[in-house]
């Protein structure tokens, strides 16, 4: 016999869609306990609603500056804290960035994301991060920065420079975010992205799974990106990347099926935004890969190299589009 109660019925998606539910981590947790085959039709079913059920947007990640990050987060090979085989990269020339740009425009990605190792970025960095962005904007590419912690005045000046996203990932929920970082706060995250909305740009923030958590606090992290107003354009959903010499290596593994319970309780939850499948990725086997799109997730970072860590190839990334039958947009 079928249960009607709201989150198991089938037909609950319809409400939600209409009703715009306020979600709560109570029921966002009784979400992520639905039934697999109930989950995934509830996501696909809000998905096709407001995206193209086929289209995968294409992001390109690149490290301008890498290593020596002062703060202490425990999945992190760059922080300065931690004893890895990582070597440390001074700021990149905005030649070298505008190469790798162009390069990641000819392989089809349509955003590229810069990405460096700081606290927050010093005034003289931040002018040359503004010259990099004004030359990835000329080549006709959607611009996104993720630089660390923002004041206002910075925030406003990358706008102002063209810069049409920042990253800052919330990482986890409030209550489980002391485990993983000491060196600051929850409350810093939200205000450098109350910063950068202030400034009028578009918000990439999302988290990270596979840290030690429990199911509760994967609903946690959702329930804190719903309370952003408005929701993030843009939601990484990471997989934690093992990395010998960090707090956090050996940490059990995450069952692969809650990974795509995750990705679909982000897309019902945020209907509206990307869900973008990110760190991680390369370790998924394309049948995985395959759940986490029907579950919702429509982009992805694309290119060999996140910030420090392999990413899946290029060529591979192709041939599971051609199965699939997914394009890029």
């Amino acid at each position: 016999m079928m249960n009607d109660s709201p989150l198991h019925s089938p037909l609950s998606f319809q409400e939600s869609a209409s009703t715009a539910p306020v979600w709560t981590r109570t029921t966002l947790t009784a979400l992520f306990e639905l039934p697999f085959n109930d989950l995934l039709w509830r996501a696909q079913s809000v998905h096709r609603a407001h995206f193209d059920p086929n289209g995968v947007q294409l992001s390109t990640l690149l490290s301008i500056k890498t290593g020596g990050c002062p703060e202490d987060c425990g999945y992190c090979p760059q922080s300065a804290h931690h004893s890895t085989d990582l070597a440390r990269q001074s700021l990149l020339t905005t030649d070298e960035v505008l190469k790798a740009a162009q390069r990641a425009k000819e392989a089809g990605a349509t955003r590229f994301c810069m990405g460096a190792a700081w606290r927050s970025p010093k005034e003289h960095d931040l002018d040359q991060v503004i010259h990099m962005v004004r030359a990835v904007r000329d080549l006709g590419m959607e611009t996104c920065a993720t630089l660390g912690m923002l004041s206002p005045p910075q925030a406003e000046r990358l706008k102002e420079a063209g810069l049409e996203y920042y990253n800052h990932n919330l990482d986890s929920d409030r209550e489980f975010y002391g485990d993983i970082i000491k060196t600051r706060q929850f409350q810093d995250r939200l205000d450098t992205l109350q910063a950068v909305r202030s400034a009028g740009m578009k918000v990439c923030c999302g988290g990270i799974v596979g840290m030690g958590e429990t199911r509760a606090h994967r609903a946690g992290l959702i329930y804190e990106l719903t309370q952003l107003d408005p929701a993030p354009e843009s939601v990484p959903i990471n997989l934690l990347v093992q990395v010998q010499g960090t707090p956090l290596y050996g940490t059990d593994a995450l069952d692969p099926l809650e990974f795509v319970r995750t990705i679909a309780c982000a897309r019902i939850a945020l209907p509206f935004s990307r869900v973008r499948l990110s760190a991680g990725r390369e370790g998924l086997s394309d049948e995985l890969q395959a759940l986490c799109f029907l579950a919702g997730a429509n982009s992805i970072f694309y290119g060999e190299r996140l910030l420090t860590t392999d990413n899946q190839d290029m060529q591979r990334d192709r041939r599971l589009f051609e199965r699939l039958g997914l394009h890029a947009e």
